[in-house]
């Protein structure tokens, strides 16, 4: 019986093992339940490993450089993170209005945790979800383009996730070449999708970053500012707390803020 279930169930592509079927039913029938009720709990069975498995293949190849949950993130510390709003924009509705979420503060306050977070929480809802940093996403922009690939890439790698993270715009300035592609990617992806970015710069800064072009710098957060939630984390960085505790840094010793 086993064998011809087990066939049976590879000829469906079924991803529950027959032998799960089999306990299954050992189980309801001590519970008397009927075939009906045995068809629906086997049929939910099924789909829950579907589900399962879905989830964590989309988490693999989103990109992560490490899993981080907004439960894990310490409010405590980082007093300046707006919790509630945070919470909210967990819920994922800005990704089906296909908005954006701007994260913006010093070193060290967890924005990258927090873009990771929203991601995780997008992929776990069943969302296509691509983590990158903005150095290596200009990198693969400049090789695509040297290919003579630019419109496959931004089609394959920058249209098609549901939810785009830029992580660490402004960590190091854009050649006109680079901001330019830059924007390219931020114009095709306009409306198309929702994108995180992360960026320990306010907005009044970007255009030394972007090649010191301020038409170019101006359209793109034209772009990225319709449809957006700015998130302004303030506070002391997470990663020096430890020191400044241990007396290697000052008490004193504080990064620099970020004007709203």
């Amino acid at each position: 019986m086993s064998t011809r279930l087990q066939a049976l169930c590879e000829q469906l592509k079924l991803m529950t093992p027959a032998t799960e079927f089999a306990n299954l039913a050992d189980h309801l029938a001590a519970k008397e339940t009927s075939l009906l009720g045995y068809l629906e709990a086997a049929l939910k069975h099924e789909i829950d490993i579907r589900v399962g498995r879905s989830r964590h293949t989309l988490t693999k190849l989103a990109g992560f450089p490490s899993i981080k949950a907004l439960d894990g993130y310490d409010f405590e510390f980082a007093t300046g993170a707006p919790k509630q709003r945070l919470i909210e924009l967990a819920g994922m509705a800005f990704v089906g209005r296909r908005e954006n979420v701007i994260l913006l503060g010093p070193s060290g306050t967890g924005k990258t945790h927090l873009a990771i977070a929203l991601g995780y929480a997008a992929a776990q809802a069943g969302c296509k979800v691509r983590f990158i940093t903005a150095a290596d996403l200009v990198m693969l922009l400049e090789n695509a383009k040297r290919q003579g690939r630019t419109k496959e890439f931004i089609k394959r790698s920058v249209l098609a996730p549901k939810l785009l993270i830029i992580d660490e715009v402004g960590y190091l300035p854009l050649s006109t070449d680079q901001a330019n592609l830059f924007f390219q990617l931020i114009a095709k992806r306009y409306e198309a999708g929702s994108v995180i970015l992360t960026s320990n710069l306010s907005f009044g800064d970007w255009e030394a970053v972007f090649g010191g072009n301020a038409a170019l710098t101006s359209a793109m957060l034209d772009r990225l500012l319709h449809h957006a939630h700015v998130v302004q984390i303030r506070g002391e960085s997470y990663r020096l707390k430890d020191k400044r505790k241990a007396g290697v840094i000052g008490q004193s010793m504080t990064l620099p803020s970020m004007e709203q």
